[in-house]
């Protein structure tokens, strides 16, 4: 190995800190529970208002014609998902509280179930697809990074360009 005692330090050390840190990780919780019904109610309208400002962000990109750029493009397409994330979260959050349509079964675990109750098949399924919510989530976290390393490239080659040499 080509590789310097001070380079390999380098890395070694920070794998190890990386190691330690993520095998004393405890146990973490991918969802937020509710007990409350005001906790509900204000983790809704937080939903409700980044889908309006989300669909302001949108309305602004397009009437500055802005989207005619690659960069800013991609952050539209990141409001739509968030816009379509946001929506699916407030109907989860609202068939979790409906116990009369599903039972869920070891809802916490690899194995959980939902079944229907009372024959009522639309609902179970809509919950069951919109617990899938990183389909749409992810998707707008990826446009949103390439939008926004598209502004940088554009803004760094400019600045190189205004430099008097």
């Amino acid at each position: 190995m080509d590789e310097s005692p001070v380079g390999f330090h380098r890395t070694l050390i920070p794998a190890l800190v990386a190691s330690f840190l993520l095998g004393v990780a405890g146990r973490a919780e991918a969802f937020q529970v509710h007990p409350a019904a005001e906790g509900l109610y204000a983790h809704q309208l937080g939903h409700l208002f980044f889908t309006a400002s989300m669909g302001i962000l949108i309305y602004w990109l397009r009437t500055h014609r802005l989207v005619s750029e690659k960069g800013w493009r991609f952050i539209q397409y990141s409001a739509l998902f968030f816009i379509l994330w946001n929506v699916e979260a407030v109907v989860v959050h609202y068939l979790d509280g409906r116990h009369d349509l599903f039972q869920t079964i070891n809802a916490g675990s690899w194995h959980g179930e939902i079944t229907p109750v009372q024959g009522l098949k639309f609902p179970t399924v809509l919950y069951y697809i919109g617990k899938m919510d990183h389909l749409v989530c992810v998707p707008a976290i990826l446009f949103l990074y390439l939008g926004l390393r598209d502004l940088l490239h554009k803004a760094r080659t400019a600045r190189v360009e205004e430099v008097p040499k």
